[in-house]
């Protein structure tokens, strides 16, 4: 018994010699995770659900927001989940060190090339949402230069010429609007755009304005990208919400635990201004992003 307790007393001064700085968090919020993974707490997971809406359950006092027929965030909720205990798995078939992070994997398929990363994922749900939705003509996105780079120019056959900062599009290509070369063009984009891009192009968000679909970033080189994918409200109009990501090396889109709030995870709470940490990225000033 005086054991454990030396060596629970240990853990906790750990955690507050290494929460003094930004790294140190991170650390921490990863030692938690592996602390508490199997600790008895709320679980709000059905194992038997096959998509986000059946898999997570909504805490006591809280039910989900509804949103139209067709909308993104109806897309979203109802995404496709492969089965419960998959393991998130690397674009060369290799296992991701950290199995503890994700209480869900999403159906969507990882290339073996390699660059479908954190942004690249998020921005392949819009735009096969786009596609799924017949609306084709709305799917394109900005590369980190700045130059709009869409769908229904490379499927007529335009293809960019590319020079350090410069950017010029010639038909240079047979239009072709398959679904194959729609994936051809994705791969396009996943070389040229990121979170940077993202960051630049995408309208902010406040916090109380949040929806499903908004993006919680950090630009850079590498940044990172997480997306909401559900969201809940109670009486108050206190809201709670799901996050996904992608992930660098190209891997599984995965759903997040919530290591800072085990008694709500997966679900998460955002106030404005305050830090939010993630099994895997701190996000010390988190900016929201909406897709036009």
């Amino acid at each position: 018994m005086k054991k454990a307790f030396f060596i629970i007393i240990s853990i906790v001064i750990l955690l507050l010699l290494f929460r003094t700085n930004s790294k140190g968090k991170q650390f921490t919020n990863q030692l938690k995770g592996m602390i508490t993974n199997n600790m008895s707490i709320p679980d709000y997971i059905d194992k038997k659900g096959t998509s986000i809406k059946t898999r997570v359950l909504v805490p006591k006092g809280f039910k989900r927001v509804s949103y139209p027929k067709n909308s993104f965030q109806e897309y979203l909720r109802n995404y496709r989940l492969k089965t419960h205990g998959s393991p998130i798995i690397n674009y060369d078939g290799s296992k991701y060190f950290a199995q503890h992070w994700h209480d869900a994997i999403l159906d969507i398929p990882v290339p073996k090339n390699g660059l479908q990363q954190c942004a690249d994922a998020l921005m392949r749900i819009r735009a096969e949402y786009l596609w799924n939705t017949n609306r084709k003509n709305e799917i394109g996105f900005n590369f980190t230069s700045g130059h709009y780079c869409s769908w229904k120019k490379y499927a007529n056959g335009y293809r960019p010429k590319i020079k350090g900062n410069k950017v010029s599009f010639h038909k240079t290509a047979t239009p072709n609007s398959s679904k194959k070369t729609f994936y051809k063009y994705l791969n396009l984009i996943y070389m040229y755009a990121g979170t940077a891009s993202l960051h630049k192009e995408l309208p902010k968000v406040k916090v109380k304005k949040l929806t499903i679909g908004d993006m919680l970033v950090n630009p850079g080189f590498p940044g990172h990208i997480e997306i909401i994918v559900d969201e809940i409200v109670n009486n108050k109009g206190e809201k709670l919400f799901l996050l996904a990501q992608g992930n660098t090396p190209a891997q599984n889109v995965c759903l997040l635990k919530n290591f800072e709030d085990t008694n709500i995870s997966p679900w998460y709470s955002f106030t404005k201004s305050n830090p939010v940490y993630t099994p895997s990225y701190h996000f010390e000033q988190p900016v929201f992003v909406r897709f036009k």
